[in-house]
């Protein structure tokens, strides 16, 4: 008796063994969870493309040195495993949504949210590129607040309306830059991107630097951060996001097959369900005018 019970479960175990090194789960649309030789998240990666690697039969385009994918693709993230931190040192609740943090810089109070996150990369590429004549973005009320003015010494005036008023002197410093970014934290958000500052575009033409954009209070916004295509057109997107409270930016898992963040285009159907928000329908799909 006993033998036939030893023999039993020796069975079991080669049958498990074999499915277990055979059988790949799929996640819906049909594109496979990493294995050991495809793994997607490489734990010694220090730059968004060295942290995540291509899908298997995917590849991204080369990319110009200093354009904004180049900058996207190499900017520094936080060590593998780290929190999402929010804006007062402490964990975010849900640390299940993300795969990778940006080591994009937080301002430690409750303003850089997800519009906020968006305009923050877009507004540091631009600083850090010498292009701050391309730093403008616009108040929910329309005002078109420059960054270049701002250089020369103008701050915004909310007495009687809003408006320039020149009350310092010429300042091209990171801190000045910072407290220009407050600025526009606090009057800018998803409802001033949505109706001022994007236009919608396709699935097809979607690319790295678009958003896919619910605009209004509240609304939320995901930026494509990476894209890469295979052999037959078909691509897939890196998506990121800030969140409410203001938190760092960081790229967000994909809960159709969560050890592969990718979102394949065959799988974008709306609504279309991302790690913390679902997005109603395609009009959604939004390039940005920065």
């Amino acid at each position: 008796m006993k033998k036939i019970i030893v023999t039993g479960f020796i069975v079991v175990l080669v049958a498990v063994f074999v499915c277990g090194c055979t059988v790949k789960d799929k996640g819906i649309g049909g594109h496979e969870e990493p294995t050991a030789k495809t793994d997607i998240i490489i734990p010694s990666g220090t730059t968004l493309q060295t942290r995540i690697a291509e899908p298997e039969g995917y590849k991204r385009e080369k990319d110009e040195e200093g354009s904004f994918s180049w900058f996207l693709r190499n900017y520094e993230m936080k060590e593998h495993g780290a929190p999402v931190l929010l804006y007062d040192g402490t964990e975010k609740a849900n640390q299940d949504a993300h795969a990778a943090v940006f080591r994009l810089p937080l301002e430690a109070e409750d303003l850089q949210q997800c519009a906020d996150s968006v305009m923050r990369v877009y507004a540091e590429y631009y600083f850090q590129s010498g292009q701050y004549q391309k730093i403008v973005f616009k108040f929910t009320n329309g005002f078109l607040c420059s960054y270049p003015k701002w250089i020369e010494g103008y701050r915004v005036d909310f007495s009687g309306g809003t408006s320039w008023k020149k009350t310092a002197s010429y300042d091209l410093s990171y801190e000045s830059f910072l407290k220009y970014l407050r600025i526009v934290f606090s009057y800018a958000g998803t409802a001033s991107m949505e109706s001022l500052e994007s236009e919608t575009i396709p699935l097809e033409e979607m690319g790295i630097g678009d958003v896919i954009l619910k605009g209004g209070s509240p609304g939320h916004v995901v930026m494509v951060v990476d894209m890469c295509i295979n052999d037959k057109g078909e691509k897939a997107y890196l998506l990121a996001q800030g969140y409410m409270p203001a938190q760092e930016f960081h790229v967000i898992k994909n809960p159709l097959h969560s050890q592969d963040p990718w979102y394949y285009e065959d799988e974008m159907q709306f609504p279309l369900s991302t790690a913390e928000y679902t997005f109603q329908d395609e009009t959604m799909i939004r390039s940005l005018v920065y």
